[in-house]
């Protein structure tokens, strides 16, 4: 992941003690330091102790945000006192940013209520906020009204502030990949490009037949497809898996790398079935997996609205993500169920993964067209899960998101396949099908739902139901 970079204001208030500017100044810039984040921010001798508290400050700070807009994922205000409220505000507005924003307010000390070291932050950090709304500018706020930057709960506020900006900025400027047609029997799988290209996610599509044409076209000694078979053979084991599916998988591998170069895509969605069954006799699974291994997520289907929901997985927490189906009850647990698909799973997700085939699909379409799915059981650990859906009617996107856990619980199937504990899992399905979500959920292993919810609903206005119980 790129190292987040965020513009920090500090703010200032002239009747209240200058000394406390610069202090909250040290302490910011020593722990974005400790946390690997750059800070943008104005030099001490620009403006008095390099706060900002008058009309000229927010012109030096505005000039110096919009030299560096393009690396900027978001902002920082730092109220070490009440603070200037206009200052801040129009520095943002002066500044054209369009970034998330986390405000911190300083906490007073009981023993330190003097005219030296009294800070009213508390109270500067309402009147922040409610200039940051007036200038319409949504904002994130820390867990505790006031928290001193050098302790364990800020550094938590600011984790999850940086994985906001990733989720953020990813989706802005997010280009999906839709590769075919959705299969004619998944209605589940419509959406609308029109509502997820206002939010900034553009989808470019390609069909089957280009893919197919342009792999056939590649000879099985093309020094590419032999390193592209290489590169298959050493993910996984491939053991039982006839060389001449192993030679299709490598040829189209080539063909999807060189597409979504072309078109500088983050992730793509693919007809998995049954056209490249029955016109060129694999599963593309393998190749998908190792696409989100590689974190350029790829779903099934052509759910483009799923693989937009495990990009915001991933972006939230920096690792590869799946799209599953919420599968099958857990025998009489109401709070357990089964994540199952054929599969296409990172093989981060499985402690001992291996390259089969189809066996549902290969009842139909035969076992020889059928190679290439990533098996594996995800061990216990923790886990959030996602889905992001457009709602053409109401012309609205809605979302889930919540976090559960997986179980070492046993279970005797095939294919990529978890169990799952979601307490008041029932109240979720219940949600799930009266509000008409697709049978698809993004999940990755670990705890992200607060990242997400707060990306989704404050900085893209999104319908969400954040499933906590």
């Amino acid at each position: 992941m790129d190292k987040t970079t965020l513009a920090v204001i500090i703010g200032n208030r002239d009747f209240f003690p200058d000394q406390l500017a610069t202090e909250g100044r040290r302490d910011i810039l020593s722990l974005l330091a400790e946390m690997g984040i750059e800070a943008v921010i104005v030099d001490e001798e620009a403006t008095k102790r390099g706060a900002i508290e008058t009309w000229e400050d927010a012109k030096k700070c505005a000039a110096l945000f919009a030299a560096h807009r393009e690396r900027i994922d978001g902002i920082l205000i730092v109220l070490p006192n009440f603070g200037d409220e206009r200052g801040i505000a129009d520095t943002i507005k002066l500044s054209g940013l369009r970034v998330p924003i986390l405000v911190q307010a300083y906490p007073d000390d009981l023993d330190e209520f003097t005219v030296e070291r009294r800070r009213d932050s508390f109270c500067g950090k309402v009147s922040v906020c409610n200039n940051l709304r007036q200038y319409g500018y949504p904002f994130t706020l820390t867990e505790l009204h006031t928290v001193h930057p050098l302790t364990e709960s800020f550094r938590a506020d600011l984790a999850r502030f940086v994985g906001v900006c990733r989720v953020v900025k990813g989706l802005r400027n997010a280009r999906l990949g839709a590769i075919g047609a959705r299969p004619g029997a998944f209605n589940t799988m419509r959406f609308s490009e029109k509502l997820l290209q206002s939010c900034g996610i553009t989808v470019t599509t390609i069909d089957l037949s280009e893919v197919f044409a342009k792999a056939n076209a590649l000879a099985d000694d093309d020094p590419r497809v032999r390193e592209r078979l290489e590169g298959i053979r050493a993910y996984v084991p491939t053991g039982g898996i006839p060389p001449a599916a192993l030679l299709k998988m490598a040829r189209l591998g080539v063909v999807l790398d060189d597409w979504m170069a072309a078109n500088d895509l983050n992730a793509t969605a693919i007809q998995c079935w049954t056209s490249i069954q029955q016109n060129y006799g694999i599963n593309a699974c393998a190749l998908m997996s190792m696409m989100s291994d590689r974190l350029m997520p790829s779903a099934c289907e052509v759910d483009i609205t799923g693989v937009a929901s495990m990009y915001a997985l991933q972006l939230a927490s920096g690792r590869p993500s799946a799209l599953v189906d919420w599968n099958n009850n857990y025998g009489g647990d109401p709070n357990k169920c089964v994540l199952f698909h054929c599969s296409n799973w990172a093989r981060s997700f499985f402690p001992e993964p291996r390259m089969a085939n189809a066996e549902i699909l290969a009842t139909t379409l035969g076992t020889e067209n059928t190679y290439g799915t990533i098996a594996g059981r995800v061990p216990a650990g923790p886990m959030s899960f996602a889905r992001i859906s457009t709602d053409d009617t109401l012309g609205v996107i809605r979302t889930y998101v919540g976090d559960a856990r997986f179980t070492d619980d046993p279970l005797a199937t095939f294919g990529g396949r978890a169990v799952v504990e979601v307490p008041g899992l029932q109240t979720l399905m219940r949600h799930i099908c009266k509000n008409g979500f697709e049978h698809h959920v993004a999940v990755n292993p670990a705890h992200t739902a607060t990242v997400l919810a707060e990306a989704f609903e404050t900085y893209f206005g999104w319908d969400v139901y954040w499933h906590r119980q």
